[in-house]
């Protein structure tokens, strides 16, 4: 069975508030980006199975903006994906159920950039780039060569950083 994970960065959010960063919403632009995102990772991926969405207030207006342009069958809103580093969003990917075949996430910077460069197998130019961190509104899509619970570094192919013009 092919699998694929898409690590998305949500759009671009407001300056943090009197409220906290968690409950930064977004920006118009990050509603714009949010909206045209779901498109293009749908012309790349087509329909998703699960959705594990952070619980910032940014991420999931983006997950929201998202599906207007994706198709996701399941969704779950993960509190801890907002503070979690690579290691424990990769734990979460390992709990997936092993008949999904596309997984979305949405989170944060450095994380989802961080994800990215610790399960691709190569080191190439896309590599390079995503190591730098990613932008906002923009998707890492991945190709997994094992099921979820074997996922880990270097077993899955980045093949292509998805992004909204700026």
């Amino acid at each position: 069975m092919a699998r694929t994970l898409v690590l998305v960065r949500h759009a671009k959010a407001e300056p943090e508030g009197d409220l906290g960063d968690a409950m930064r919403p977004l920006a118009a632009k990050g509603r714009t980006q949010a909206g045209a995102l779901g498109e293009r990772i749908d012309a790349v991926t087509g329909a998703v199975d699960v959705a594990l969405v952070s619980g910032a207030l940014r991420t999931t207006e983006t997950f929201k903006l998202l599906t207007q342009g994706l198709t996701v069958r399941e969704h779950e809103i993960r509190e801890e994906l907002y503070q979690a580093g690579p290691r424990q969003v990769l734990a979460m990917l390992q709990e997936i159920d092993p008949r999904t075949s596309t997984v979305l996430v949405v989170g944060h910077e450095p994380t989802m950039s961080g994800l990215a460069s610790l399960l691709h197998d190569t080191r190439d130019d896309l590599a390079q780039q995503v190591s730098l961190g990613v932008p906002t509104a923009s998707a890492c899509v991945l190709d997994l060569s094992t099921p979820w619970a074997e996922l880990d570094r270097s077993t899955a192919h980045l093949t292509r950083l998805v992004r909204v013009a700026d």
